[in-house]
């Protein structure tokens, strides 16, 4: 059986749930996107991250931004100081 047999095409899929997947790419993008600048050191350590502020540059809501973020904790790149905010580790 090839890949594609059996999958739904992203055209259907886009037709059926269109905010669930824009939601998905942009929070992928808002992921790689805020990697790419902590790796490449445009991102300092220590510097505080404001999900509003990301989520406006990104015209998404916070909700969204929140899945990055606990992606970056979990990769290690951020930290989370409860009642302080998220931070370049």
């Amino acid at each position: 059986m090839r890949k594609s047999e059996g999958r739904i095409s992203h055209k259907v899929l886009k037709e059926i749930f269109p905010k669930k997947l824009k939601r998905g790419l942009a929070s992928e993008g808002i992921y790689t996107e805020l990697k790419q600048m902590i790796l490449s050191g445009r991102l300092k350590k220590g510097e505080r991250l404001f999900r509003e502020k990301i989520a406006e540059d990104f015209n998404v809501t916070e909700t969204v931004v929140a899945g990055p973020f606990s992606r970056l904790k979990k990769d290690g790149l951020i930290t989370v100081k409860g009642g302080t905010g998220s931070f370049v580790a």
